[in-house]
Order: C-alpha cells, then structure tokens, then sequence
C-alpha cells in the first residue's frame, strides 16, 4: 500500500498543479464562471472535470511532461488536447524516426479509449501505467514503457457470460465494456477506476454493472459492483430501465463527485429511452435519475455521442447531445417540450441540490425531419469551447457539436436558443459543411459519426469519406468554411481527432483510419498537412492490425496509444 506520506505529497503537489494553473503557468481557458475547467492532468474530481491537457490553448511558454490521461479526451471539456507532450514534436514524428514500438495482446475488441496515468505506484515500484478495457468485459493494467502486463481483472461474475450482441451489429460479437472508463487518482488508497460492464446470464436476462477498481491492483471497492436499475414517471406510469436494450457506450462523466452514466439502444430496438444514471463516487449508490425521452414511447431518443461522454463546465452543469427521437413541438411555459421528449437537442443538465433536472436545451426547427431521416444530431459528440470573447466584447460560453445532418452547430450555454418551428435561435449554424448521406455511411459521402477536437483557436471534425477540416474561431464565431483541410478521406465512421503540443507549439494533430489494415495518421495542427502514417515505413514495420470505430488515438509523455480488435498498438521515437 502507499503510505500516508506518500499520498499527501501527492495530494501536495496537486494543490501545487492547481494554483499554478491559476497563476498561468499552466495553459487553461478563460476565467468565466461556465467554462470548462482545462488545464493540467487531474484528478477528475473537481467541478470542471479531469483536467489532463486540455485544450484551452493560452500560454505560449513549454510545460511540464507529466500527463495523466484520466477521462475520454483529456478532460470534462472532451477538448481532445494534450497541452504538456514535450517528446512528440512535427520535427521528430515521421516514418524516420517515428513508428510502431509494441503491441499489447488482450482478450477483445477495444473500443473504450485507454487510460494512463503518470508515475503510479504498482507493486511497489513507480511506473506509468496505461488501462485497457475490453468488449470481453476484462480490464488490464500495463507498464506504458515496457509492456508488462501489471494486472487482469474479468468483470464477469460467477453464472454468467459476456452479453452477446442483442441481435444488433453496433458493437459485436459482444458486449462487455463499451463505454470509456473514468479515473479519479485521489480516491481510495491508490486511485480508483470507475467501469461499467455488460453481462449476461441466461438467452433473455442481461446486467449493467458499475465497478470501482482499486488502480494498483484491480481489486473491487466500495462494496461494489453495483447492479444499474433505474426508474422514471411517465404519463402512462412507471417506466423500468431496460438492461436489454440500454446500451452505456458514452464515455462516463466524473464530476464533483458524482459518476454520470448516459444510456442509448441496441440498433434502436424497442423499448429505449434517454437515461441519465448518477451514482455516488465514494460510495456506488444511485443519486438521481433523469429521462429526457420518457413519454416517447419507447422510442428515444437515445444517447450515442460516438463514444464521446457527457461534459461538464466549472457549475457541475452536465451538457449532453440526443440522437433521434419524441420531441414535443407543443411548448410548455418555460418553452420545453410539454411531455419531456427532447429528441434531436443540445442540453444542459443542472446537477443543483444533487438532483438532475433540464435547464436549457437547444432543438433544430425541423428535428421531426432528422427523426424520420435517421439524421442523428447526437450521432457525434461535442466539446465546450474556452470562453470567447464576442465583437460587442461580451463573453460567450459556447459548445459545439455535430452529427448525421452535416450541420455544424454551435449554441451559448448561456441560452441555447430552445425550438421553434419556423427558425433555429442557436448561437450559429454552419449549414451543410459535412454533407448528409442519413442511413448510408458506408456508400456516400457526409455526416459526422465522430468527435470534435479543439486546440488553439481551432476546432477539427471529420465526415465520413472526406478530410479533416480545422475551423477558427474570432470573436465567438467560427469560420464559416474550412480554414484547413487534410488530404486523407476517412472512411466510416471517420476520425475521431485528438491534438498532442507543448503548450501552443508543436501542435499535432492524431487521427485513425479504420480500415483493415487500421492507418494512424499525425498531421500539422496548422496546416493539416501530413507529418507521418503508419503506412509510410517499409516492409510493413508500423502496420498494426484490423481498425476499431470510434478508437481515439492516446498521447502521454511521447508515446501514442491505439486501441484495435485485440490489442493496443503504442508507438514513439525509434530511438
């Protein structure tokens, strides 16, 4: 075990990070009270989320080359930036000096992002450890540098199975851990890591279970696992959480203490429903239960985001974009759809006294249509902007997000503009960028499945068949075309970027093409131009396998971690 000694340096030095952030040693967002909390690597438990790199882009001097990757993208913001990579730079990441180090084996597909964490405590000896989760509901601690395996835990309890896939191909042959893990470095005697896993225990019977493992061991805690079983009240009665065809493939949100669970369907097979689960991180018990499609008839919507996890700004807000589904068009006296019903939306969660009620929402004029088009506004995730300032010099507290429509959508937390039949009342609209291909990925070009990153001014999406496109932003717009575009087209689901730099040089750029062999592309954060793919080496030295969907690529301290059908692959510097 870690000493008291230990564990208050470490809780020290922590304090240390976080008031130099503050002084602005540390690059991190603006200061508004709604902006996302960005900065150094962190615990996660603060109200803003888990630091970890974030892309709040200020401060043009090097920082410090610890980074604990500690929630899905980095931080609470999902900004997808890594501020403090000081080994990686557009110098030294090319096919001469950059590649394929290893692989490490585990026992199904990876489709949560890795964890990792700097400088860990792990049968006696300091190492850097990278987590690993898998669709065979197993998780696996390794030594980031060397590639030992450190532990192995199966979430499967006795008398039971793996879940199959509910006769839906979205995530197959199983579904065990779909939803990317959360860590929180201060709970517990080594750090806790929270997990949610699918099992099954007869042909109809399926469980959700929400884990905290102890990080150095893998060992259960808090008397867990517990069993997720929720209810709402609808107009009909009472409505039954379905753990047949709830699905956790969001992200876990850990904010100010509290685990947030979103839940979306298997295929949209009926009964589902918009499920917001909370839990207690100190203890797993539930605390509050929200369903923003209760009255829809079992219809959604549901909650994808591709993978990427709910957000959270500084006031332990929750913001969160649905995919199809009921949406009332009659209005209640505060503008809300009179049953409850928010398919289509941006929303704003208030967590206020613990509970989780909806404080805003934005939906599109014609979201009736995105439903019967199977036009997701959800079917990407989105990110909180550091705040900006606007030409009146108002600060703007701003999200943006994108989905099958191929719009990019940018609304004011502040005031996310609510429905109205004739017009949008968001922030901006950017009509079209992505194109729209609705049910037909595969054959067509358009429409986002994945998520956004920001760093230094800029914002990256990709659409499915067509290149990264990076979009500035000035004085709290975004440009209304591309800035940027790559020359590599992704195909489906497209690329989920994530963005390694030292404070705001050598910004990089790191996308996966899933193919089979799976491309790990590195392009200029500037410019989009190409520095390295995998495809590059001779005699196929950095081919790495079958790719995954929604695999985002990891950076911490000069290594890139990939997640594929059996394996993660890590790249750094040759030598």
């Amino acid at each position: 075990m870690q000493s008291r000694t230990a564990r208050g340096l470490r809780v020290l030095l922590g304090a240390l990070l976080a008031l130099a952030s503050a002084s602005g040693f540390v690059a991190c967002g603006g200061g508004g009270s709604s902006a996302p909390v960005q900065g150094s690597g962190g615990s996660g438990t603060g109200g803003g989320g888990t630091g970890g790199g974030a892309g709040g882009g200020g401060g043009t001097g090097g920082t410090s080359n610890v980074t604990d990757v500690t929630t899905y993208k980095y931080d609470n913001s999902r900004s997808g930036a890594n501020l403090h990579e000081t080994t990686l730079t557009t110098a030294n990441v090319n096919s001469a000096t950059f590649g394929l180090l290893r692989q490490l084996s585990v026992d199904g597909k990876v489709d949560a992002q890795p964890l990792y964490l700097n400088a860990l405590t792990v049968g006696g000896k300091s190492r850097n450890v990278l987590f690993v989760a898998t669709e065979n509901d197993s998780v696996y601690a390794f030594d980031a540098d060397t590639g030992e395996q450190l532990w192995k835990v199966s979430l499967v309890p006795t008398g039971e199975t793996v879940s199959d896939n509910v006769n839906c191909d979205n995530v197959t042959p199983t579904i065990g851990i779909t939803s990317t893990p959360v860590i929180d470095r201060a709970a517990g005697a080594h750090g806790t890591i929270y997990v949610v896993a699918m099992t099954q225990s007869n042909a109809t019977t399926y469980h959700h279970r929400l884990h905290a493992l102890d990080l150095a061991t893998g060992g259960e805690l808090l008397g867990g696992p517990t069993l997720v079983t929720a209810s709402y009240q609808s107009q009909s009665g009472v409505v039954q959480f379905n753990s047949s065809q709830g699905n956790e493939h969001a992200a876990l949100l850990l904010s100010n203490g509290t685990i947030y669970t979103t839940w979306t369907s298997n295929c949209d097979h009926y009964y589902y429903a918009g499920w917001i689960i909370a839990y207690s991180a100190s203890t797993l018990q539930q605390t509050a239960v929200l369903n923003v499609g209760i009255n829809s008839g079992g219809v959604g919507p549901a909650i994808w985001m591709a993978g990427s996890g709910p957000l959270a700004d500084s006031s332990n807000n929750v913001y969160l974009i649905t995919a199809n589904g009921g949406f009332e068009a009659t209005l209640d006296a505060n503008g809300f759809p009179n049953m409850g019903d928010f398919g289509n939306s941006f929303m704003k969660i208030s967590t206020s006294g613990g509970g989780l009620t909806v404080a805003d929402y934005f939906a599109p004029y014609n979201t009736a249509f995105f439903s019967q088009h199977d036009l997701d506004l959800g079917g990407g995730g989105g990110l909180l902007l550091p705040d900006q300032v606007d030409s009146t010099g108002t600060t703007r507290h701003l999200m943006v997000g994108a989905g099958k429509d191929g719009n990019l959508w940018v609304v004011d937390r502040d005031s996310m503009g609510h429905f109205s039949t004739s017009t949008n009342n968001n922030w901006q609209t950017i009509a079209n960028v992505f194109g729209n291909r609705g049910e037909d990925p595969l054959n067509g070009t358009g429409g986002i499945w994945s998520t956004p990153a920001y760093f230094n001014g800029h914002v990256y999406f990709n659409a499915v068949n067509r290149a990264l496109m990076s979009f500035s932003i000035n004085q709290a717009l975004l440009s209304t075309t591309p800035v940027a575009t790559g020359t590599v087209q992704f195909p489906y689901p497209g690329a989920s970027p994530s963005v390694s730099a030292n404070g705001t040089s050598n910004g990089i750029v790191w996308a996966l093409y899933n193919a089979n062999p799976a491309v790990l592309y590195a392009l200029d954060a500037a410019t989009l131009a190409q520095l390295y793919s995998s495809s590059d080496a001779a005699s196929n030295r950095d081919q790495f396998g079958a790719g995954n969907k929604f695999i985002v690529p990891v950076v911490a301290n000069g290594k890139v971690f990939v997640g594929t059908n059996n394996s993660i692959a890590v790249f750094g510097l040759l030598n």
